[in-house]
Formats: structure tokens, C-alpha cells, sequence
């Protein structure tokens, strides 16, 4: 029996038809990643989804990266730290003002255990929700003098009791710079940028990267920038290679050779409360972010002793 890929070149032919032969290509990625096994870190990694510029698809990036890694038999963690809850919503989890969140966790009335939910969609996907209330979080915690080690320390708290082995912790962070997003990234070990294949995306870039460095300085000093991913990729236009060769060209080791393309599917997943990877599974947004998941999950060893260096170092 034929493949798939194999009848779409079939009907439409391997020469002058630019859209079966892109079908085709789709197809044969899906079915090679369907035979692919991704391979397990050896030890938890904890990723911070970040860029205070909105609109270069960092909250799109945590819930599919995190929806490809559960697929492939990952358990995951997802916690949503965007008072917008998109990420919430886009994984079908409730969030509506008074429901329990990570807003409860901060505040310390809850912990995450009481809080997280499953996900509907994947079995391996735990998933801790936003609210609109969080966004009076960062006043009502300003005067207290852990106030930038409360995620960490509920996280912690929760692996260290919890039954399950997560082989990643994904945090969507808001599009700022502010005490959220330094939460986060006194959170984790990692932080992975998206980067939108624009020149006004690469502008705060920098910014971005200096903050960076004054976490790494003053409070964490194991943090990697880990993972930088291009996104809203359109192959037919000039700027978006001279974007990506730009970025690779400063930061070689860690940009991903996988690109993500600009893709309607992706922009509907989240009204249908779906991720791409559910929503249009065969579709090019949904295989590019399972390629990119399999690039993360291939790259952990390395990740994984980087950040073992850094530790020792610090100490």
C-alpha cells in the first residue's frame, strides 16, 4: 500500500505544482516523525517561554511545543503565567476570574497540587491555569522579601512531593519584563525566545537578553538561554531568511534549525480551545512544531550538562 505522500505525488505530479509537491513534503515529515521515538532528558527540564514583544507567538510556541512533547509520551507541565490565560485557553483548562489558578499560588493559598489540571487532550499533560486576577499580583506581592523565589519555591515544593516524574516543566511567561517574568525565570533553568521573522522582532532582542543577565546575576545563576525559535516563518519572502540568518549568525548553538511557517490553522486552534498539534495534525504548523519539539528533546544532553556546569561554577 502506498503512503500518503506517495499518492498525493501520484495526483499531483513532482514537477510544476508547487502545492502538491508541499502537500507531499508535509506529508512525508508527518509520517517520518510518526516512526521517530523522542528521547526522555535524564532529568527534569524546567523552560521558560519568554519575549516581553508581543505577537511573536511565544504563548502559540509553549502550548504546541508542550502538546508535540506530551504526544510523543512526555509528561509535561504546563503552567500559564500570563494574567491573559491565552495558554489556559488554548489547552481547554477553565480560567475565569475566581477559578483556582496560579494567582492562588503565589498568594500562597493554594499549592500547585490543588490547583493543576489534566489535560483533556493529553494524558501525560498537566496543566497549572491563569486568571485575569493575576494581574494584580505583582502589587500585592511587591513588599515581600521572597517575592521573586514564590514560583520557585511552590515548585519545588510540588516536585519534591508529587508521585509523578515530569520530564518537562513549560512556563508560558507575559509579554514584560516585569516580576511575573522574573518569577519564571527564578523558576527554571532554561528560557526559550521566539522570534518573529521580522527586523522590529530582533529589536528587543537585546533587551530582552539584558534582563536576562541581571536574573543570572542576581538570582540565578544556572539560567540558560537554551533554545531560540523563528517563528511566523514565510519561506517566499527574502526578509524572512535574512532574519533567520542573522539570528543564527549570533547565536549559532542555540537557534533551532526547524522554523515555524505563518499558518491560518495555527491562528484558529485556540478559539476551537485546541492546539495546533490536535486541532490539524497533518497541517504544516502542526508537523514544523513536532520537528521542533524532536530538536529540543535531542538536545537535552548537552542542555542538561551545560546547566550542570554553570551550577558548579556558582557555587
Amino acid at each position: 500500500m502506498e503512503s500518503a505522500s506517495e499518492t498525493i505525488r501520484r495526483i499531483f505530479g513532482n514537477k510544476g505544482n508547487s502545492l502538491g509537491s508541499e502537500m507531499a513534503e508535509v506529508s512525508s515529515r508527518y509520517d517520518a516523525l510518526n516512526s521517530v521515538r523522542f528521547p526522555k532528558p535524564k532529568e527534569t527540564r524546567y523552560i521558560a517561554v519568554a519575549n516581553q514583544k508581543g505577537g511573536v507567538g511565544k504563548t502559540t510556541t509553549t502550548v504546541n511545543l508542550a502538546a508535540a512533547l506530551a504526544l510523543a509520551k512526555q509528561r509535561v507541565l504546563v503552567i500559564d503565567m500570563d494574567p491573559q490565560g491565552n495558554a489556559s485557553t488554548a489547552l481547554g483548562v477553565k480560567h475565569n476570574s475566581g477559578e483556582l489558578s496560579v494567582y492562588d499560588v503565589l498568594e500562597g493559598r493554594k499549592s500547585i497540587e490543588e490547583v493543576k489540571r489534566v489535560s483533556s487532550s493529553f494524558k501525560t499533560m498537566d496543566v497549572v491555569p491563569s486568571s485575569i486576577d493575576l494581574s494584580g499580583a505583582e502589587l500585592e506581592v511587591a513588599d515581600l522579601g521572597n517575592r521573586n523565589d514564590l514560583l520557585r519555591e511552590a515548585l519545588e515544593k510540588f516536585v519534591g512531593s508529587s508521585k509523578l516524574h515530569y520530564d518537562y516543566v513549560i512556563i508560558d511567561c507575559p509579554p514584560s519584563l516585569g516580576l511575573l517574568v522574573i518569577n519564571a525565570m527564578c523558576a527554571v533553568n532554561e528560557v526559550l525566545i521566539p522570534i518573529q521573522a521580522e527586523y522590529y522582532a530582533l529589536e528587543g532582542l537585546g533587551q530582552l537578553i539584558q534582563t536576562i543577565g541581571l536574573v543570572q546575576e542576581h538570582y540565578n545563576p544556572a539560567l540558560l538561554v537554551s533554545t531560540m525559535l523563528v517563528t511566523m516563518f514565510d519561506k517566499r519572502t527574502l526578509l524572512s531568511k535574512e532574519v533567520f540568518d542573522q539570528v543564527s549568525e549570533h547565536y549559532p548553538d542555540i537557534v533551532l534549525q526547524t522554523t515555524i511557517p505563518r499558518s491560518v490553522k495555527i491562528s484558529e486552534a485556540p478559539s476551537f480551545g485546541k492546539t495546533v498539534i490536535e486541532y490539524d495534525p497533518r497541517g504544516m504548523g502542526a508537523v514544523s512544531y513536532r520537528e521542533a519539539a524532536l530538536e529540543i528533546a535531542r538536545r537535552s544532553p548537552q542542555v542538561l550538562k551545560t546547566i550542570q556546569d554553570r551550577k558548579q561554577r556558582s557555587k
